[in-house]
């Protein structure tokens, strides 16, 4: 017996150390991948930035440097364009920041009629937003849309929705708000349900006012969810395209020209690849000073809060 256990062969030390070695490499490998196939195309659209590079004159292809961001910047469309993306990215994260509140404090109890409407809401989230447009314009349609009907029994006549400039920022939000606003409120009641319920519990027992309860411990203890949230719904609101080009194209005329559309049809249009890198470059750089200032405050408030602890 005491032979067999002495020719048993033993693990190598150095093998049993080089698996421990090599398993945060393995680990990080994916993230690695992740972080290649994301700087690859971010350099590339650097690149093409600096040159005149039109696919109607390929003769011409040369490095311009910064002249691309010159002509942008003395560009009135430009400008243009810069306000309508920050108003549709500013009203897009407050309105469905508010609606997703309210729908989230009405729900915050579990219970099962709670939970099925929950779900239910969450339904148009599960919609492209490409179809989502497309079901809207038809709903809209001023012949057989069912809204357009809707109206008319109110009075309203020969309302163009979104064929007119005056309505078409109004329309295009009535699409974004009910495709990303189940968004907004499934991530505050996810926080409002994930809150301890001592102080809640307390104020209960004391009572203390809804109002009072609502502004000085809901809020402020809710504040880092609701920063996240609309951290998000801002990243991806800046860079709206498949909505506003289904339903609009950019228009009537530029009325909704935002960045991806004016970037897009530089690019497919009119053939100006320098051009429509330049203009994404200075979406990314807007959206990476507006995150910066979202990710700060974020820090701030939970520096604050270990403060108080």
């Amino acid at each position: 017996m005491a032979a067999t256990t002495a020719t048993q062969p033993t693990a190598s030390p150095r093998k049993s150390r080089l698996g421990p070695a090599l398993l945060p490499y393995l680990l990080s490998l994916p993230a690695l991948l992740v972080c290649i196939g994301i700087i690859i195309p971010f350099f590339t659209a650097v690149w093409y930035s600096l040159q005149r590079y039109n696919l109607n004159l390929p003769y011409l292809r040369g490095f311009v440097w910064f002249q691309q961001y010159i002509d942008l910047f003395s560009d009135p469309s430009f400008w243009h364009t810069v306000q309508v993306s920050l108003l549709y990215t500013a009203l897009t994260v407050i309105l469905e920041l508010l609606l997703g509140l309210g729908i989230a404090l009405l729900l915050r109890r579990p219970s099962t009629l709670h939970n099925i409407m929950s779900i239910a809401l969450l339904l148009p989230l599960m919609v492209a937003p490409a179809i989502a447009s497309l079901m809207w314009k038809l709903m809209t349609h001023p012949d057989f849309g069912i809204l357009s009907w809707l109206i008319q029994q109110v009075g309203i006549t020969n309302f163009r929705w979104a064929a007119a400039p005056s309505s078409a920022l109004f329309t295009v939000l009535l699409v974004d708000i009910w495709v990303y606003t189940p968004f907004m409120m499934i991530l505050l009641l996810a926080g409002l349900r994930g809150l301890p319920k001592q102080p809640f519990e307390a104020a209960e027992l004391d009572g203390v006012p809804a109002s009072f309860v609502f502004f000085r411990i809901t809020l402020p203890m809710l504040t880092p969810y609701i920063i996240t949230a609309a951290l998000f719904r801002m990243l991806d609101s800046i860079q709206q395209f498949d909505i506003i080009y289904a339903m609009t194209q950019g228009g009537p005329g530029d009325t909704l020209m935002v960045f991806q559309v004016m970037a897009y049809l530089d690019f497919f249009q009119n053939f100006n690849v320098g051009r429509s890198a330049a203009v994404l470059m200075v979406l990314w750089a807007i959206a990476y000073l507006l995150s910066n200032v979202f990710i700060k405050h974020w820090l701030r408030l939970r520096e604050r809060a270990r403060g108080a602890a």
